[in-house]
């Protein structure tokens, strides 16, 4: 260990040098984190207790709402608490730690997503063996075929960079442990160790992406044979999804499907990802889907009737 790793702790410089500004910063921060938190526990509260959101399609749409509060939580609130401050340090094990649990919570999202597009293909394109198909069993273990595969996703990430030189300097230009930040410090040539992680990352999220795309193809050649009314419906279950999809492979791809390089703007959309879309998904579930809104508001009824009680 002595050998390859002088370096114990790391320094980051976070989002900003300036006091005032990350004052400010964490007032927005500590708000956002609470409404992500707030926000998706409603989605998987709201699906857990309403029978008429008993379908496969809710019970990803839960999943996928517990992944962004867990994926959101490896980062907010050492930001949050960082941003108050004076020294924004974290421990070489405890760096280790982020980056294993940013792409298993990460890689999670990815597969949840993919396998929603694929649960929209059966319901749509085949009907009626949706529920033969989309049965509870096949649920979980597509779930747990997500959590596997993830896993050795961010094993394998963390082992590549994990046996890395670590000499100095111990200087983070970011707000958390990643992977491109991390190679920047490492006192060899990384330019295969990138490569390699540029076939795990950033390659992981293409495919995915072609495969949900090739998925809303299909459904959207489907579609050309159904009434303006089952377009509608149907169209309108794909339309949330389509957008979450874009929000997060979008910036994923950005950051995780080039070389070794860091950018300036990289920040900026490291705060979108990990942010921002875990706090727009259950806006855009909420808005978008009319079971979602009903049952939250029965849920909000009785909660209210429990009350006066």
């Amino acid at each position: 260990m002595a050998d390859t790793h002088n370096v114990t702790e790391f320094i980051f410089l976070g989002l900003s040098p300036n006091l005032e500004v990350q004052r400010v910063c964490f007032v927005i921060f500590l708000f956002l984190y609470t409404a992500i938190v707030l926000g998706n526990f409603l989605i998987v509260l709201t699906v857990m207790t309403s029978r008429s959101l008993a379908s496969p399609m809710y019970f990803f749409l839960s999943c996928l709402s517990f992944m962004e509060i867990c994926y959101s939580s490896t980062t907010a609130p050492k930001l949050i608490s960082d941003l108050l401050a004076e020294k924004k340090a974290i421990s070489l094990w405890g760096c280790m730690t982020q980056v294993f649990f940013i792409h298993f919570f990460g890689g999670t999202e990815i597969f949840l997503l993919t396998v929603m597009a694929y649960d929209r293909y059966v319901a749509i394109c085949k009907p009626l063996n949706y529920t033969t198909i989309m049965n509870q069993q096949v649920c979980a273990v597509l779930v747990g075929m997500a959590s596997v595969g993830s896993f050795v996703h961010s094993f394998a990430q963390v082992l590549l960079i994990f046996h890395l030189p670590f000499y100095g300097p111990s200087v983070i230009d970011h707000f958390f442990c990643d992977l491109l930040p991390l190679l920047k410090l490492a006192c060899s040539d990384t330019f295969l160790i990138g490569l390699l992680m540029v076939a795990n990352g950033g390659t992981l999220s293409v495919i995915s992406f072609v495969v949900v795309l090739a998925s809303y193809v299909v459904i959207l050649l489907h579609l050309r044979t159904r009434s303006s009314e089952g377009r509608r419906k149907a169209l309108s279950t794909c339309g949330s999804h389509i957008t979450v999809v874009i929000l997060f492979f979008g910036p994923c791809i950005f950051i995780y499907l080039r070389p070794s390089t860091t950018l300036s703007v990289d920040k900026m959309v490291a705060v979108f990802y990990t942010v921002i879309t875990p706090l727009l998904n259950p806006i855009i579930y909420s808005l978008r889907n009319a079971e979602v809104r009903k049952a939250m508001k029965r849920l909000w009824i009785r909660a209210i009737n429990v009350d006066e009680k």
